[in-house]
């Protein structure tokens, strides 16, 4: 199993693509790739056609989508015959409930294959993250319930240009959350990425952790 957690990608930009390379090659050759277009925002037709078409550049085979429609066997055939799942940035509150409501969790819990997250697809993954103050509209830092394929916590967009992305102060709020829940983040920026490996971790581009109110690069 091997997971990958995009602080952010422009995927009209593809602006990680060598990032996604290195996930293609770990699924194999032409890898059957399903994506969950299920955060609202890659509703849309441009996105899939988007997605599509960079995912064939990548070398994927079949390209398939989790549809909202699909039956809980026809998401669970998908899932199962798939090389890779992708999971897109967007609203993390919104993929979270729909795959709750799906109850299909436990068909990601079990897979063991490639998982490519996006910014929300990454937070998603995890037992907990973390939404930093002024993300997504937030009043203050806090840690929300994942999907628990992980159990350690990231916050994305570290560091963005765009401060609706990155929130407000975030070295500030992370080393302040750290300190008070006594575990690790991962402030994964844009561009940057962390793999999860059989419980091995390593960062593809810059990194940071926050641990007991001090950061470090990983």
């Amino acid at each position: 199993m091997k997971l990958y957690f995009h602080g952010g990608e422009d995927i009209k930009k593809r602006d990680s693509k060598e990032i996604n390379e290195k996930a293609f090659a770990d699924a194999g050759k032409s890898p059957t790739v399903l994506i969950f277009p299920w955060t609202a925002d890659v509703e849309k037709i441009e996105y899939r056609t988007v997605m599509y078409d960079y995912f064939k550049e990548l070398g994927g085979g079949k390209i398939e989508f989790a549809e909202l429609s699909d039956s809980f066997q026809e998401l669970k055939e998908k899932i199962e015959s798939s090389g890779i799942i992708y999971l897109p940035g967007g609203n993390d509150k919104i993929l979270i409930d729909r795959i709750k409501e799906r109850k299909i969790n436990p068909l990601f819990q079990r897979y063991n294959k490639v998982i490519i997250g996006n910014s929300a697809g990454s937070l998603v993954m995890c037992k907990r993250y973390v939404v930093i103050k002024g993300q997504e509209g937030e009043p203050k830092t806090t840690s929300k319930e994942g999907l628990g394929k992980v159990d350690f916590e990231v916050a994305v967009h570290y560091k963005s240009a765009i401060p609706e992305l990155s929130g407000q102060s975030p070295d500030r709020e992370l080393k302040k959350l750290s300190r008070k829940m006594n575990k690790q983040i991962y402030g994964i920026p844009e561009r940057c990425a962390l793999v999860y490996d059989n419980k091995k971790i390593k960062p593809l581009g810059d990194v940071y952790v926050f641990d007991k109110g001090k950061k470090t690069k990983l």
